[in-house]
């Protein structure tokens, strides 16, 4: 697993380093039924996958990191979930999928989609694939706060 999960930790960190200037640092990854998934987030940016793989990437936070990485990209304080928030999170997870596709690319022929966002207090994420399985990994940004990033991605047939 940890081999598969790499550059999606890698990406993250990139990302996060490079366009909003921010540490994070990333937790052990675990897997999470569907059943069990249940959000504890605000905000969800989330890019499909098609190919060689088939799936989803999804990275989810709370208002209060959402408000403050629009604030570092925009410059704007933020204290709702509005189009700028929606427009900062699909960039970040636009980019974190990017650059893996980018890393995959030399083996797997990977497509991405545009980014979707779900928004609202305890979402839901509705995956696309019935048998891939949902890993999560944990970061830890601004010291304290915390977002997930979770994949569901199988190989195609």
């Amino acid at each position: 697993m940890e081999k598969f999960i790499q550059p999606f930790i890698d990406g993250s960190e990139e990302v996060f380093r490079d366009l909003c200037n921010t540490e994070v640092k990333a937790g052990r990854a675990f897997f999470v039924s569907k059943d069990e998934f249940e959000s504890i987030w605000d905000i969800s940016g989330i890019i499909g996958l098609s190919g060689d793989a088939n799936g989803a990437v999804a990275i989810s936070l709370r208002e209060e990191t959402a408000f403050e990485l629009t604030r570092i990209l925009t410059g704007n304080e933020h204290t709702t979930i509005d189009k700028f928030v929606t427009d900062a999170m699909g960039e970040i997870i636009n980019i974190i999928a990017g650059n893996v596709k980018n890393i995959y690319e030399k083996k797997h022929r990977i497509k991405i989609t545009m980014p979707s966002i779900i928004k609202g207090k305890a979402h839901s994420i509705v995956w696309p694939s019935e048998k891939a399985r949902i890993i999560c990994i944990p970061f830890t940004i601004f010291e304290t706060q915390e977002f997930c990033l979770s994949i569901a991605v199988e190989q195609a047939k």
